[in-house]
């Protein structure tokens, strides 16, 4: 059934649908009229057995009154208790119209037969007792059902007849207009099978109408263009990773071959080791973010909370950048206000000394690391006295990929951000990037350190913007 077109699947459910209607709809109007003309039948019996009565008990002269047979197609007959043709209308053959049992009931209340057979036609019958001329009588009155069997016959054959071709019709209707409905998503099927990845700046075609597959060429054509804005930026960041690995690659592999092509004093092996050390930070930190932003695809960030001294942590920290400090003129100071908190040390680094990386590739002057417990709340804040973050930048600053300068030639994939953004939440909280008042950016992580949180593993973390 599954593979049965979507538009024959909606006129076979749409004809089915009108078929249990019409089938109703005949079903009912069939016995309307059936009861409607038994309700007239049974008026008119009623009524005859009224006049049959007074006649029998008012006058000798029998049933055959011409005043009652004059323009009369039933029929009327008188038994006695004994079954005994009393009187009747001379239309009558010598037989009673009642059975004995029939008879026997009729004595003591009304009886109606609903079908019986007299001479070669159906009729029906109402019987009623009736005291006159000093006996006990049965009135017995009756009409054909000729006409009523025939104008069932004639609905029913009408029914038979014109339900299927309305069914039939309706369900051609129907169908034109579940393939008129259908017909643009079929042009967006259309176009969607072309757009391939090197063409979703193309969109689907959407109808002038506002309805539902209109808006759902929306959604869609919304959908194309975040993944058309995603493929950019993966472009992008494969293009910068690239440049970043290739760089320090090539610089490492400059020195050593320098540095063995012939005698060299002391001091230039050791700028060349210092230049292996550095350009090695940087493949690391590169390899360390590579490696978190495929677990962030994942949807999960491991966290192993530890008791950690927030002095040590800072230190620690600090130290690993120093030498890049010193070799730039700048110095970190580092401020863990004695504190202690239960956090994950490897993730807690990796996003400062992404943040501090950030502070010496685009700040200025002395770096300040600290840490500050409010309340239940642990902040740690990284700031600089450099020019700060532009003014249109802040907004988008921990998306994936964003840079205040997406031309500059300082380095970087833009992904140092976003990593503090994951290991913030991943701890419960949030990241915030300000410019302080006096000058220079002040990056901020803020997230709970509380006893309900020790337990922990991991913790599910939002999907990456972009």
């Amino acid at each position: 059934m599954n593979r049965v077109p979507i538009r024959l699947r909606l006129t076979a459910t749409f004809a089915l649908a009108m078929a249990v209607v019409l089938a109703a709809a005949g079903f009912l109007l069939y016995h309307h009229l059936a009861a409607s003309l038994d309700r007239t039948l049974a008026q008119g019996l009623r009524a005859r057995a009224g006049d049959v009565s007074a006649l029998v008990q008012q006058a000798d002269t029998g049933l055959r009154d011409a005043r009652l047979n004059a323009g009369n197609t039933g029929f009327a007959q008188v038994l006695d208790a004994r079954g005994r043709i009393f009187d009747q209308t001379p239309t009558l053959g010598r037989r009673p119209l009642l059975t004995p049992e029939q008879l026997r009931r009729a004595r003591h209340a009304p009886l109606v037969v609903g079908r019986t057979r007299r001479a070669a036609e159906s009729v029906r019958l109402l019987a009623i007792p009736v005291s006159a001329q000093g006996r006990r009588l049965v009135v017995v009155v009756g009409t054909p059902l000729e006409a009523r069997d025939d104008a069932l016959a004639t609905l029913r054959t009408e029914l038979l007849v014109g339900g299927p071709t309305a069914l039939l019709l309706a369900s051609l209707i129907g169908y034109l207009l579940a393939a008129a409905a259908l017909r643009p998503v079929e042009r967006m099927r259309a176009r969607a099978a072309a757009i391939s990845a090197n063409r979703l700046s193309e969109r689907l075609p959407i109808a002038a109408s506002r309805d539902e597959i209109a808006r759902l060429g929306e959604t869609l054509n919304q959908m194309l263009g975040r993944l058309e804005t995603a493929l950019e930026r993966e472009r992008s960041f494969v293009a910068d990773a690239s440049h970043e690995l290739r760089t320090p690659l090539a610089h490492l592999r400059t020195e050593v071959e320098l540095a063995l092509e012939s005698p060299r004093e002391r001091d230039e092996l050791e700028a060349a080791l210092r230049s292996v050390g550095h350009e090695s930070d940087r493949l690391s930190q590169l390899a360390e973010d590579l490696l978190l932003l495929a677990r962030l695809d994942k949807g999960t960030l491991p966290i192993r909370r530890d008791e950690i001294d927030l002095d040590e942590l800072l230190d620690g920290v600090a130290v690993r950048f120093e030498r890049r400090a010193g070799d730039a003129g700048r110095t970190i100071e580092s401020d863990g206000s004695g504190g202690r908190a239960r956090v994950d040390r490897l993730r807690i680094e990796q996003a400062l000394g992404n943040l501090i990386d950030n502070a010496l590739r685009h700040g200025a002057g002395t770096i300040h690391v600290s840490a500050a417990q409010d309340g239940d709340w642990l902040e740690f804040h990284v700031a600089d006295e450099g020019p700060g973050f532009p003014a249109d930048f802040a907004p988008h600053a921990f998306e994936r990929f964003s840079r205040a300068d997406q031309h500059r030639g300082s380095g970087g994939t833009g992904l140092g951000l976003a990593i503090v953004a994951a290991v913030a939440q991943a701890h419960g909280g949030s990241a915030t990037a300000l410019n302080a008042r006096g000058g220079g950016s002040d990056v901020s992580i803020r997230f709970p350190n509380r006893r309900a949180y020790h337990g922990r593993a991991d913790a599910r973390i939002p999907e990456p913007v972009g």
